[in-house]
């Protein structure tokens, strides 16, 4: 048995991952064409590397079928809700930065807050006959966030993709997504409420608390933790 690694499969993620742990010595790389989910590790032995969608590890990890792994916080809080007993943090990456956010469009004046927005979807219902419509992938996050700041009259849609463009295309009233730099909420006429921050993410390395480890393995993931901290 070796200890298993899930990294991200494509994109700025893996390569981003891949050269954090380069510059602690281990090297991470892909074999085979883009198409093979398949890797190898250097610099360190009894470690395997499993490449994975960023949204699949944190499941592999609470299922303790993989080890150790590196997603988005965003991902591990919205697909566990009890991700503190089954994952423990080891390590941000510092990339991958997001915030996950509520936005209106920029033509609401009158919506600046939460509250604002509890009253503009009370009066939607009242003219509209149904709730004000609030796309996200993020339904758990979003839901838990909005009833605690006693948010009603709303109803969550959801969007995998193109978020920002959803009120454009009249699917909904507002969204709810993560943003970096805010340039592609301000080029589809949308603002972030000044209290709607949900959650800050970015790329971090997850352990598991549920993966079975033999001794063997205990001893590399203690090796492995001690060079990745230096």
């Amino acid at each position: 048995m070796s200890l298993k690694l899930g990294v991200p499969s494509k994109g700025r993620l893996m390569e981003k991952t891949f050269a954090w742990f380069d510059k602690r010595g281990i090297t991470l790389s892909r074999t085979g064409s883009d198409r093979e989910y398949a890797g190898r590790v250097d610099g360190i032995e009894g470690v395997s590397l499993v490449l994975l969608s960023a949204g699949e590890i944190p499941r592999e990890l609470a299922a303790g079928r993989i080890h150790l792994g590196v997603t988005g916080t965003d991902l591990v809080h919205e697909k566990l809700p009890l991700w503190d007993q089954q994952l423990q943090e080891v390590a941000q990456l510092g990339f991958g930065q997001a915030d996950l956010i509520i936005a209106v469009p920029a033509c609401w004046a009158d919506v600046d807050t939460l509250d604002d927005l509890d009253a503009a979807a009370a009066g939607f219902r009242a003219r509209h006959g149904h709730r004000l419509r609030i796309a996200t992938k993020y339904h758990r996050l979003v839901r838990e966030f909005l009833t605690a700041a006693g948010v009603a009259d709303y109803t969550l849609v959801d969007s995998q993709g193109a978020t920002e463009g959803t009120v454009k295309n009249e699917t909904a009233e507002a969204i709810a997504d993560i943003t970096s730099t805010g340039e592609t909420l301000r080029a589809n006429h949308l603002k972030i409420l000044s209290d709607g921050l949900i959650l800050r993410s970015q790329a971090t390395l997850w352990r598991s608390r549920t993966a079975p480890l033999e001794a063997a393995d205990k001893q590399v993931l203690e090796l492995l933790l001690d060079r990745l901290a230096k």
